[in-house]
């Protein structure tokens, strides 16, 4: 045993120093201990308090405006006395100390309970009508269960994430009790440290009863849960582009899909995520007994057309006659409702977005106008939207007789709708029966029955007939 025998002989027989012997022989605890980094010395070390200042500061700007290891490089050669050190050690700290802030932030796993929600916007390419167009769409998640929402736009403004929020509180049955927004994305507006919400978003979280929580400014991984979803509804729902004509029925068919997604397994609970889900379920709030209308209104003045100007590059027709006036407008997400001096519906536009100028027009409210100059039939809109052989005929009418038609096109469109008077008239036109009368019953024809509905049986009269006069009928 090493006990039995002197420092000096162990220290001879392995060729080590006395004070190495002894310091092994009078150690209790040979378990082995965590390494220590001892800090070098470095020419930055003067120059760190510094650049510590400037990241620090960054942290209240613009993540597109805050200092690269360039710039930091660059700032410190020009404004620090002394300053001798390259780029690459410049780069090499302020990586390490972004890094350890980054790490600090995503250490911060946060605990979410049912009914608990986020919401967010991302992006994605669709084919709508035949063309390429990029939108937004809103995802509603449950961080809890990891089920997730989505609903498709144009924009993300108030009025998209109202609607959006309203189909999916319908089709889910009930309301989440709060709902966590990236720093005012859509309902408002940041000012200093205060947000400003948009009044019909206030309008909308009084109807259904929710709270509202917004993320600090650059603190995105607040709300970590419905970020992974966005990226997960574009490459698993998004890809290739969905092709449509309608996105309100696309947007229907969108909510029936997430049922099939929640089949899946949660990433970390192991278990069905449609079973996690029941626990977000039976947590909402019930719907209100009216459901919220989703409409911003305003009243717009028209210009010398009588059009209307929105998010200031998108144009809307309303009727000439209005050119000048003050016109109500219902502002939707998908729609640009125009109202007359009763609030009644005089035409409904589908609702541009993006930074492109659009002039969006129904030459059907120019009827009343074409009547008191039926001379500028040749160049109006109404024209191109008639059908050939009411087009033919139409052209080679004398004025007065194509007063008379137009005067027609124009009572049938408001007693029932343009393409039913179109219709009416084209029939009128084809067998000779082009009378106001004529076109009327062809109108109310088409609206109850279709012109190629065969005529019903009426009653057999022969009972009547026999019951009058007494005699029995033969069958």
């Amino acid at each position: 045993m090493a006990r039995d025998r002197s420092v000096a002989s162990i220290s001879r027989s392995l060729s080590v120093d006395e004070k190495t012997v002894r310091k092994y022989l009078n150690q209790d605890n040979f378990s082995p201990r965590p390494p220590e980094r001892t800090p070098r010395k470095s020419r930055l070390d003067a120059h760190k308090n510094l650049i510590d200042q400037w990241l620090h500061q960054d942290e209240t700007r613009w993540y597109k405006q805050r200092h690269t290891g360039k710039r930091i490089y660059e700032r410190l050669r020009e404004e620090s006395p002394g300053f001798d050190c390259s780029y690459n050690v410049v780069q090499r700290y302020v990586k390490e100390v972004r890094g350890a802030k980054q790490e600090q932030r995503a250490n911060q796993e946060l605990v979410w309970h049912p009914g608990e929600t986020q919401a967010d916007f991302g992006e994605a390419d669709f084919i709508e009508r035949g063309e390429k167009i990029r939108k937004k769409y809103l995802t509603l998640s449950f961080p809890q269960s990891n089920n997730s929402f989505t609903q498709v736009f144009g924009g993300e403004n108030a009025e998209c994430v109202c609607q959006g929020l309203k189909d999916i509180f319908t089709y889910i049955g009930g309301v989440p009790h709060i709902i966590v927004f990236d720093n005012a994305t859509g309902v408002g507006r940041r000012v200093g440290e205060v947000i400003r919400e948009a009044k019909l978003f206030q309008r909308f979280r009084a109807h259904y009863g929710f709270s509202v929580r917004f993320c600090n400014p650059y603190a995105g991984y607040e709300k970590g849960n419905v970020e992974n979803k966005i990226g997960y509804t574009r490459r698993n729902m998004f890809v290739p582009e969905p092709v449509f004509d309608n996105v309100e029925a696309f947007n229907c068919d969108l909510l029936d899909r997430h049922v099939t997604k929640a089949e899946e397994f949660h990433y970390k609970k192991l278990l069905p995520i449609k079973q996690l889900y029941r626990a977000d379920e039976q947590a909402l709030m019930p719907l209100p007994g009216k459901p919220f209308d989703v409409c911003r209104y305003e009243y717009v003045k028209t210009d010398g057309y009588g059009k209307i100007h929105i998010d200031a590059r998108h144009h809307y027709s309303t009727r000439p006659e209005y050119a000048g006036w003050d016109v109500l407008v219902g502002i939707r997400a998908h729609t640009i409702d125009i109202l007359d001096g009763d609030k009644q519906l005089v035409v409904q536009h589908s609702r541009q977005y993006g930074a492109t100028r659009s002039d969006t027009v129904d030459y059907r409210t120019t009827l009343a106008m074409l009547l008191k100059n039926a001379g500028a039939w040749p160049n109006s809109g109404i024209r191109e939207l008639v059908p050939p052989l009411l087009k033919d005929v139409m052209d080679a009418q004398p004025r007065d007789e194509l007063r008379e038609t137009l005067r027609t096109l124009h009572v049938l469109t408001n007693r029932y709708s343009f393409e039913t008077a179109l219709e009416a008239l084209e029939e009128g036109m084809r067998i000779n029966r082009a009378t106001f009368c004529d076109a009327a019953v062809l109108a109310a024809r088409i609206t109850e029955y279709g012109l190629d509905t065969a005529a019903e049986h009426g009653p057999d009269l022969n009972v009547y007939d026999a019951f009058l006069t007494g005699v029995a009928v033969v069958r």
